[in-house]
């Protein structure tokens, strides 16, 4: 019996300081959330494998450093991404504002040709806080905001609620596949056997909803 073909895909998290781009990824890939986080220097990885569309996927996710001081490291994170995922706190709408910014950076820093065809996705977290007064940014300016550029595709999440994670990730994976080059495709080796303490997330066919065991793989 031949062995499923291997896929490895790598998404770009970026999004302003402070508005849960690790406590997300760490969610999606651990399962864990921690109300304090460190801020991230550069640029750290974690890898998630899933099995989608008769193969296995391996999502290298990269949590990019906030700060302006680490904005011109992008250029050696963002090359041969193949999705990003843009982040802002729906409490803080400042993180909103630069949101822009970011998803020009990517594109100039990764150097895509065909920008429109790109594939990104935008994320809203927090959606589980209440700052009192302070204004949100609300779903509707968000979801315009996405259709002003190519119709991106938009979730409201809470890392700490672990509402909408997974399926905000799922979709920047199925995303990611569809848009995928040959290069990132392999039939691996007998020599090349995941190792047992890997699981999968198996993702059924589309339209038969997603089964509800989960699991990464910290390798």
């Amino acid at each position: 019996m031949s062995k499923p073909l291997r896929s490895l895909l790598k998404v770009i998290v970026l999004g302003d300081c402070g508005v849960g781009k690790t406590s997300l990824v760490n969610q999606y890939v651990f399962k864990k959330f921690r109300e304090q986080y460190k801020a991230t220097i550069g640029a750290d990885f974690s890898t998630k494998e899933l099995e989608m569309d008769e193969r296995v996927v391996t999502l290298q996710i990269w949590d990019t450093a906030g700060q302006e001081r680490f904005h011109s490291l992008g250029v050696a994170f963002y090359r041969g991404a193949d999705c990003c995922i843009l982040v802002y706190d729906v409490n803080v709408p400042k993180s909103f504002e630069t949101l822009q910014h970011w998803h020009e950076e990517f594109i100039k820093q990764a150097d895509l040709t065909e920008p429109e065809k790109f594939p990104f996705v935008l994320i809203g977290n927090k959606v589980d806080l209440e700052y009192g007064s302070i204004e949100t940014v609300s779903e509707k300016k968000a979801k315009e905001w996405c259709a002003s550029r190519g119709n991106i595709q938009n979730f409201m999440t809470s890392a700490k609620e672990d509402y909408n994670v997974d399926a905000a990730f799922l979709c920047a994976a199925q995303l990611a596949l569809a848009n995928e080059d040959d290069q990132n495709i392999w039939q691996p080796s007998v020599d090349e056997e995941m190792p047992s303490h890997c699981q999968l997330q198996r993702i059924p066919e589309s339209g038969s909803g997603i089964e509800q065991q989960r699991g990464g793989c910290a390798c």
